[in-house]
């Protein structure tokens, strides 16, 4: 009866469970010992071509569910649980992790639950940590944090924005521009007044004079932005309250930040539409700055637009975005790249994103390794914003680029015959468990930091095993 086998105990144990019967009861039913089934179980006696008939004729199954190898999954999931640097002083071979999957499949599950639980932890901490230490606040009550996980459910993508702002880019051209549409299709004019008579604001609309009024200070393509934010108001907010109101947002501000981001994101769809841009960035392999001037935009409108390419199937590469200032404060996260530091970090000092204010204006890239093994490619830059005259206000950020490394080569900043070489970073320092870096400024959540009264280590902490 062994030969031609396969050995399959622990889904046979599965299935068995699964239709809650016993071993004796399943053997009744197809008529061999319960002896035997428990053997089969044990991974001690194949399970014969005959056998498996039995089971799809009395049970109604699907063999190929029974029989479909997910051991290979299993086993990956635990090589990615392994490198893990909480795990880096502990010797487990691949033949060692195969030998746990093969005769403690209850064991492997176990343990991938628990560090799936200890992962979301990590994360829940962070982020408790993150709200009280910034804001005296809980995770819950920031509005901020709220409307980032909305547009990251999302992908940050918004179909039915981008097909109104398509058709509304054709009428824009057929007019002549967005003045004119103004002028023609709402009866508005555009003036330009001084910083001093627009008293802080950049774009204000006038009524009763029937104007919209923009800061003279502003660059073109700031202007074009705050006449395609005007448009989304005048044409679409009654489509964009919808999609707001769906969201289950429970506060004022959340309402209103929700409101005002999709309001952005329509202005640049409006002056950036999905098919022609997706189409002019595939072509000219994401070439950020190539972008920015084939459709007046600024480098960071652009890089901010490339976050948003996912409309099912016309999806471009998934980027995720963040901005920052000199000190580290992100004042901008956005994601479509499943990349974790869209809901914490961007502060690992490692990342060449902090380094690009010693540059300006340069593209600085970088490939980057995170704990869990992941690899990513980044480009960042600085971007200015506010000045137009002298002693104007005005401020330089760093705004950075980031896709899965398996991406990288459909980008103009990589060179295919080299290659790359990794930093490994880390979400934050409070979520990183490399133990010998140097650049660390703070110990890792759950970990014992060692006495140095005999011996200092290089890196800021020693930690205990």
């Amino acid at each position: 009866m062994e030969k031609n086998g396969v050995y399959l105990g622990p889904r046979l144990r599965r299935l068995r469970k699964d239709l809650g019967l016993t071993q004796a009861a399943i053997a009744s039913d197809i008529g061999i010992s319960p002896s035997y089934i428990a053997l089969m179980e044990r991974n001690q006696r194949p399970v014969t071509a005959e056998v498996l008939i039995r089971l799809a004729q009395a049970y109604t199954i699907d063999l190929s569910a029974l029989t479909e190898d997910k051991g290979s999954s299993l086993i990956n999931r635990m090589k990615a649980a392994m490198k893990d640097p909480i795990f880096a002083d502990i010797d487990v071979t691949p033949v060692d992790l195969a030998d746990v999957l093969s005769n403690f499949p209850g064991f492997t599950e176990a343990m991938l639950r628990l560090y799936t639980a200890y992962k979301s932890e990590q994360f829940a901490l962070a982020d408790q940590q993150s709200a009280v230490g910034a804001a005296g606040l809980d995770a819950a009550a920031d509005p901020v944090a709220t409307v980032r996980a909305f547009l990251a459910a999302r992908r940050n993508c918004f179909p039915q924005l981008d097909a109104a702002a398509e058709t509304m880019a054709a009428e824009v051209n057929h007019f002549g521009g967005l003045q004119a549409f103004l002028r023609q299709r709402h009866g508005l004019t555009v003036r330009r007044l001084p910083q001093d008579i627009m008293m802080g604001s950049v774009r204000r609309l006038d009524r009763h004079r029937r104007e919209v009024l923009l800061d003279d200070g502003l660059d073109l393509a700031s202007q074009n932005f705050q006449l395609a934010q005007q448009l989304a108001y005048l044409e679409v907010d009654h489509e964009i309250s919808k999609i707001v109101e769906a969201g289950g947002f429970t506060s004022d501000n959340e309402l209103q930040l929700a409101h005002r981001a999709l309001i952005g994101y329509f202005g640049a769809a409006l002056l950036m539409p999905y098919a022609p841009f997706a189409k002019a960035a595939e072509s000219r392999r994401y070439d950020v700055e190539a972008l920015s001037r084939q459709f007046n935009t600024s480098f960071e409108q652009t890089a901010h637009r490339l976050t948003t390419l996912q409309k099912p199937g016309q999806e471009c590469v998934p980027f995720f975005f963040i901005r920052v200032d000199s000190a580290g404060n992100v004042s901008k996260r956005l994601d479509s790249a499943n990349f974790p530091f869209a809901r914490h970090g961007g502060g690992c000092p490692l990342w060449n994103l902090h380094q690009v204010f010693t540059s300006p204006r340069t593209v600085v890239t970088q490939w980057l390794e995170l704990p869990d093994g992941h690899k990513f490619f980044s480009i960042a830059r600085t971007v200015n914003s506010g000045g137009g005259s002298y002693m104007s206000p005005r401020a330089t950020r760093a705004v950075a680029l980031v896709c899965e490394a398996h991406h990288a080569e459909r980008m103009v900043y990589t060179e295919r015959n080299t290659p790359p070489v990794y930093t490994p970073i880390g979400l934050s320092c409070r979520l990183c468990h490399r133990s010998a870096c140097t650049a660390r400024s703070e110990p890792p959540i759950g970990r014992t930091i060692l006495a140095d009264n005999y011996r200092r280590t290089v890196a800021p902490f020693g930690f205990s095993d």
